[in-house]
Parts: structure tokens; C-alpha cells; sequence
């Protein structure tokens, strides 16, 4: 790991030039005191680093000095291949590898190139932490150790032991055969076989996992696309799903597919307003989905979710009637 980030460390002040203990650390991962730690060791080792003191100071390498550290770990290679995606990146554990193996790729590049790549970087952002209302994305937390247990009992093809908190129950261990994982929409899955049967997992709800010597039992090849297809279709059928008749503003309608399960019917009015017969995961799952389209939404069936809904408005406005 420290020779890792030591080659990191090397290769920021190669591509960026001067940079001080806060920045470094904040592009490292860590703390300042083992950033001026990591400093020593690579003046000790030969490495001609250099700091110059003051407001504007910071570290750099003496003109000319050049590395030829750049050779990919097994993780970064991993980062890579799913670098398409950096939240993809994020959702497996493997967003430092992912910056650490980009300053490899950049500083192995010819010179003129890599000058075209600093300028390409500059220029373009992906998946910024927040929208244009500052509304910041939500992205589950899952821890890296965790993360890199799962990976490699994926990876490796062995069974996988997890602590597993099934929404509502009791955490338990159980013993999985793992086959894939899988983010959507920043949430990340693992697609595994329990007894000969196909289960899914919710990454964030593994509060501990153990990857164990014996060979998982799975096919030797997946079509991990078909296989969450088939999963998606299996879930969108099953369990205590209600449907729901919505007239609705049809400037919202992407918006209600980003949350319903599936559409099962849709009619234009002739005032231009939607008419859709939409099916939710559960009864709570339909009342918050209409409470977020507030007047742009009506349910007009079934009774219940009516009743609800006019319950929760007539609270909330009997609250902000009178001053706080």
C-alpha cells in the first residue's frame, strides 16, 4: 500500500508540479504528517524532492527528473477496465486505485500527449457530486475492506461467507456461491447462488463478508447482462406490489419511471394530461412516490392510497398553519 502511494505521491509532482502537504494529502488519502513522512523516505531513496517554504510553497522534483514507475497493480488494472463508469469505480471499492492508475496511464504517455491530456482533464467533469440545484448525489456507503473481500471471492471463484442484514429481519451469516456484481444507478449488487438458487444482495447491506478457500459452485461463464435482466423481471413481479391508476403532468413522467417498477398501462387524455397504470413495490413505496409529484399527480384508484395521501396534506398543513 505505502509503495503504492509513494509512486502516486512521485507521479502528482511530475504531472502537477508544486504542490503543498494539504493538497497532497487530500489527493492521497491522507494525513499530512504521513505525506511529510512519505517525503522523507523518497529523499532517503534518491528521489530529488525538494520543498520551498512560505505562503505559496509546497513540494516539488527538480526539472528533468523522470520515473519509470508506472506498472499497473492488479486493482488499478481492475479500475480501468470499468473506468468508463467512475461512480462503477466508486460503487466496487476501487475509486483510489481508479485516480492512482489514471496518473500512471497520463505520466506514460509522450510528452505532447500528455500535455493534450492534462488539457482534456481540465475540460471535462463527470458526475459531479451535485446537480445544478446543489442537490448532492447519494451514493451508499460501503466499506472498501468489505468491498475488497467480495471482489475477490468474485474474481477468484471461491465461496463467500456474509453477515447480511435483510431489510426488516435479523442480521445473519450465510454462506453464498458469488457471480457477478453489478451498480445501477450508484447502488451496488451481488448476484450470487444460495443452495442451487439465485439471490441477490444489496452491497450496502453486507455488514461483513469472509472469502473462503472452497471453490464456489457456479457456471464457468455468465451473461451477467441476461442474468440481472432475468433477476430485475423476477422482482418486478413478485412480492407485495400494488398498482396504482395516476393522472399526472406529463413534464413529469421520466421522473415517475425513475422510481416505479414497471408501467403497466399509459393513455393520453384530451387535455393532454397522462393517464397510467404504474405498479410500486409496496403500499409505502406508491405513497411516496405520488408525494413527491405533489400537484402535478393525482391517484385516482385505489381509495386507500387516496386516504393517505389527503391524511399526510392534511397534517402537514394543519403543521405550517400558525407560526412557529
Amino acid at each position: 500500500m505505502r509503495a503504492d502511494r509513494l509512486v502516486s505521491l512521485v507521479l502528482l509532482l511530475r504531472q502537477r508540479g508544486q504542490l503543498s502537504a494539504a493538497t497532497l494529502a487530500r489527493e492521497l488519502e491522507v494525513s499530512t504528517r504521513t505525506v511529510l513522512r512519505d517525503i522523507e523516505a523518497l529523499s532517503a531513496a534518491g528521489v530529488p524532492v525538494y520543498a520551498e517554504r512560505g505562503r505559496h510553497g509546497g513540494f516539488g522534483l527538480l526539472p528533468g527528473f523522470r520515473t519509470e514507475l508506472t506498472g499497473l497493480s492488479n486493482d488499478e488494472a481492475l479500475a480501468l477496465v470499468i473506468a468508463g463508469s467512475r461512480r462503477g469505480a466508486q460503487a466496487f471499492g476501487l475509486g483510489s486505485a481508479l485516480a492512482s492508475a489514471m496518473l500512471k496511464v497520463v505520466d506514460a504517455l509522450p510528452e505532447t500527449h500528455r500535455d493534450t491530456a492534462a488539457g482534456v482533464a481540465e475540460r471535462l467533469l463527470i458526475d459531479p457530486e451535485t446537480d445544478l440545484l446543489s442537490r448532492r448525489v447519494v451514493t451508499e456507503e460501503v466499506p472498501d475492506t468489505m468491498l475488497a473481500e467480495v471482489r475477490r471471492a468474485v474474481l477468484d471463484g471461491h465461496k463467500l461467507r456474509i453477515h447480511y442484514a435483510a431489510m426488516g429481519r435479523t442480521p445473519q451469516w450465510r454462506t453464498v456461491d458469488p457471480i457477478g456484481l453489478v451498480t445501477v444507478r450508484d447502488r451496488g449488487y451481488l448476484l450470487a447462488m444460495r443452495a442451487g438458487a439465485d439471490r441477490t444482495y444489496r452491497l450496502s447491506r453486507i455488514l461483513a463478508a469472509e472469502e473462503l478457500d472452497e471453490p464456489a459452485q457456479r457456471p464457468d461463464r455468465i451473461d451477467l447482462d441476461r442474468a440481472w435482466q432475468e433477476r430485475s423481471t423476477r422482482f418486478r413481479a413478485g412480492g407485495d406490489q400494488v398498482t396504482v391508476l395516476i393522472r399526472m403532468d406529463p413534464a413529469r413522467r421520466e421522473e415517475l419511471l425513475e422510481t416505479a417498477l414497471a408501467v403497466r398501462a399509459e393513455e393520453t387524455d384530451p387535455d393532454g394530461r397522462l393517464r397510467l397504470e404504474v405498479a410500486f413495490q409496496d403500499a409505502r413505496h406508491a405513497e411516496w412516490a405520488l408525494w413527491q409529484l405533489a400537484m402535478d399527480a393525482e391517484a385516482l384508484a385505489p381509495q386507500w392510497l387516496r386516504t393517505a395521501l389527503r391524511d399526510r396534506a392534511e397534517a402537514m398543513a394543519t403543521r405550517y398553519r400558525t407560526p412557529s
